[in-house]
Parts: structure tokens; sequence; C-alpha cells
């Protein structure tokens, strides 16, 4: 099945509170072996997803039927083939996140050829500071899809809900495109 079939999140306004909201200092684990400050460096692009498959499949059943869940490794490869463009707009750093292990993400890094680390929120440190939208799955809790602009550890604009998944890095480009010109 592909994106395409999926049913688009609503936007439940659960993440309409970050907009200004200053990041707290928090160091998550990044997949490059860096601990990483979010309050701190300038341009910043953070997409925050529920998860990733291991690579032999395996997802969760009943994941198709979560508006929103499913597109994950399309909104990853979307973000590895706009980095350029997204350094050129002076994008400095670029993440993914999800609340999956430093060493699980390891493996969907190297999988992917991504040229940005991912960041673990396993112990959903950022997620509480920053009430970001969580939801439950197979007995995990994950993070609702959405991507972050922050800049001097202020959020400037959020994407939320993010459908389709994949064209996510072309609507930050876009975003960050208008706001240069």
């Amino acid at each position: 099945m592909g994106i395409e079939n999926l049913a688009a999140p609503e936007d439940d306004g659960e993440a309409a509170h970050l907009i200004g909201m200053r990041l707290p200092s928090i160091t998550l684990s990044a997949t490059d072996g860096a601990s990483v400050d979010l309050s701190q460096g300038g341009l910043t692009v953070i997409y925050a997803y529920p998860r990733t498959s291991p690579a032999s499949g395996g997802a969760i059943e009943g994941w198709d039927a979560i508006p929103g869940a499913r597109g994950c490794t399309p909104q990853s490869c979307a973000f590895r083939d706009h980095f350029a463009e997204l350094k050129a707009l002076g994008v400095e750093r670029l993440f993914g996140l999800s609340t999956q292990d430093t060493e699980y993400q390891k493996k969907a890094a190297n999988r992917l050829h991504l040229p940005f680390p991912l960041l673990s929120d396993s112990a959903l440190l950022l997620a509480d500071a920053l009430n970001l939208p969580l939801f439950t799955a197979g007995g995990m809790t994950l993070l609702k899809r959405l991507t972050l602009i922050i800049e001097a550890g202020q959020i400037r604009h959020v994407f939320y809900p993010v459908f389709p998944p994949d064209r996510n890095a072309s609507d930050v480009i876009a975003w960050l495109s208008s706001r240069n010109s």
C-alpha cells in the first residue's frame, strides 16, 4: 500500500502552542555519536516521525489505519534528497526525531544513507517539555509527525499535521524560500 492510499491526519490543535516557544536545554543522543542540545545553534529543522519499521518489515498491526502514521521512510528520504537545498537556504542543522532508541535509529540512518543524524527522545524528555503530540501503538509511545523550524533556540514555524510525508521537505524548502525572498 502506497502513502497515496492513506487517510490524511486532521489538525487536532495539539501543536498550536509550539510557535514562539523556546526550547529547553535538553540533550538528546544522535546517531553520529553526538549529544545535541536543540536550544543551541542556528537555523535548525527537526522533523519528528513516529517510527521506522525494521528493514525486514514488521509494521505494527493496524498501522496503516492510523492517520499520519505511515510514511517515515519516504519522509526521511525526501529530507536526504533535499539536504543540499536546505543547507543552501541557511539550514545549519537538520535532524530526524523519534522515540526509538539510538541503536535502532543508527540502523535506519545507515540503511537510508542519511547525511544528517537522527535524534532519540526515547525517554520523552523533549516530548514532555514541549508537550509534543503523541500517540500509542503496539505498546509504544510515539511522536505524531510534525516539523519544527527553530532559530536561536526558539520555534519559528511548525508544520502540523504533515501529509503527505514525502512532500514535507519540499514544503520546508518553500517556506524557507518565501521567508528569504
